[in-house]
């Protein structure tokens, strides 16, 4: 067993293996991505409950991040506005249906929500609702932590979208000590990271192709705010929430 100490190498080689698990489906989701966002210039909406929603700040409005992402936020969902409200939020029904009516997706946006148990009801329908709307469904989620936790949806994140990133989360999310698992949880860091390769593939795919990939830069950087100040034009119009 791993002691403090020594964790730090315990959570990298952890996340090799992340890495590793997922080079398959990591190239899926950017020629996904690639053809979605760039080639017909869809949108990604972005979606999560609780402290899930970490990855849905991750991939919006960030400086080396995809310009055309659309994040779906409601405060009840988040720990911040009231922690028993938002797990109260996540296992309501019917909630997620109202979001996506509210987002109006278009024919070419691609949905990705980040949930480590994939398994209370707003994840799954939102999948579920997206898929019916013809929008191709992107899971960061854990396969274990669905098989684990109760199906309070009837369902699964996992089997409901179309790509699963898997954070390979142990069920319960905590990682440390190794034999015993009760502190440490690892989600966000396997989220950030997924989403960092993601875009790290997404980028070579674009530059091979002599495609303009829509990246944010810092505002704090010498040329930021007038480098945004294009990509603010081109999709305010459709992410109200970058007003």
């Amino acid at each position: 067993m791993a002691s403090a100490s020594e964790f730090g190498a315990e959570m990298r080689r952890r996340l090799e293996q992340v890495e590793e698990h997922n080079a398959a489906a990591l190239d899926a989701a950017a020629d996904l991505l690639l053809d979605r966002l760039v080639r017909r210039t869809g949108l990604l909406l972005t979606a999560g409950a609780g402290h899930s929603l970490i990855g849905v700040n991750e991939a919006f409005y960030r400086a080396g991040g995809l310009a055309p992402v659309r994040p779906l936020y409601l405060p009840e969902l988040y720990p911040l506005h009231g922690a028993a409200a938002s797990t109260a939020a996540e296992r309501t029904g019917g909630l997620a249906a109202r979001v996506l009516e509210s987002a109006e997706p278009g024919p070419d946006d691609v949905l990705a929500v980040f949930s480590t148990s994939g398994v209370n009801p707003y994840p799954v329908e939102l999948a579920i609702g997206a898929r019916e709307r013809g929008l191709p469904v992107l899971a960061f989620t854990s396969r274990a932590c669905n098989e684990a936790a109760p199906k309070r949806a009837g369902s699964t994140l996992g089997d409901e979208a179309d790509l699963v990133l898997d954070t390979l989360v142990r069920p319960g999310d905590v990682a440390y000590p190794d034999d015993r698992p009760v502190t440490a949880p690892m989600s966000t860091l396997a989220n950030a990271f997924l989403w960092n390769l993601l875009l790290a593939r997404l980028h070579e795919r674009a530059a091979a192709e002599g495609a303009d990939l829509p990246l944010w830069r810092s505002s704090n950087f010498a040329g930021g705010d007038e480098a945004n100040a294009d990509l603010f034009r081109r999709y305010a119009d459709r992410v109200p929430e970058l007003g």
